[in-house]
């Protein structure tokens, strides 16, 4: 093969052309609740996650539970048609002793599944004991805990925003981590042994 030609396919393999993006992707993460409902929305792109979006759908006014599931239906639609994400992460119900709420509950994320599944998104569902392990290391860490870490990695303020926003947001990071690095789930032993072991997360 001619010199000339050799350099010519060598500088065609080297070029922009051929260099691969990182993947983008947009998650949607959702806390269902009967009186509050928290979303975030994340933009991924490798491995840096950024946010794009932050808050809470308030249903106290309304008093009748029916029209509660439909406000989280019609906004989760809204939400998804204003940020276009490719993915939702959701929460899933805590387990508790009240049968009663445990349904409310259970309906209120079928609400948002219903609206995201009218939008054909695929559907990632992460118990909150999951979520709060991703995010702090720690399975019993408290609301307050998961969002000084939420604020830490994605470098916000809360000022007036609420603690079921911030679990939305920790359900679309989550899912983010989990996705990106599916690797076996490490093992902490304290608060201080997972920021050791997460220095980036830690700033």
């Amino acid at each position: 093969m001619p010199l000339d030609q050799k350099s010519r396919i060598i500088n065609f393999y080297n070029s922009s052309y051929l260099k691969i993006k990182p993947k983008e992707r947009i998650i949607l993460g959702i806390d269902p609740g009967t009186s509050i409902t928290g979303y975030g929305v994340i933009k991924t792109v490798g491995t840096v996650p950024e946010l794009i979006a932050i808050g809470s759908i308030d249903l106290s006014k309304f008093g009748d539970h029916y029209l509660k599931l439909k406000h989280i239906f019609d906004r989760t639609i809204g939400i998804i048609d204003e940020f276009h994400p490719d993915e939702l992460a959701i929460e899933a119900p805590f387990y508790g002793k009240n049968v009663q709420s445990m349904l409310k509950l259970g309906r209120a994320q079928g609400a948002a599944i219903a609206a995201a599944l009218t939008r054909s998104l695929p559907i990632f569902e992460y118990a909150p004991r999951k979520i709060k392990m991703s995010i702090t290391g720690q399975g019993a860490a408290s609301k307050e805990q998961v969002a000084a870490m939420l604020m830490n990695i994605l470098k916000f303020s809360l000022a007036e925003i609420k603690l079921d926003a911030t679990d939305g947001l920790a359900a679309a990071l989550c899912h983010f981590y989990q996705t990106n690095n599916p690797v076996q789930e490490k093992a902490y032993n304290s608060w201080k042994d997972f920021m050791s072991k997460n220095p980036k997360r830690v700033k």
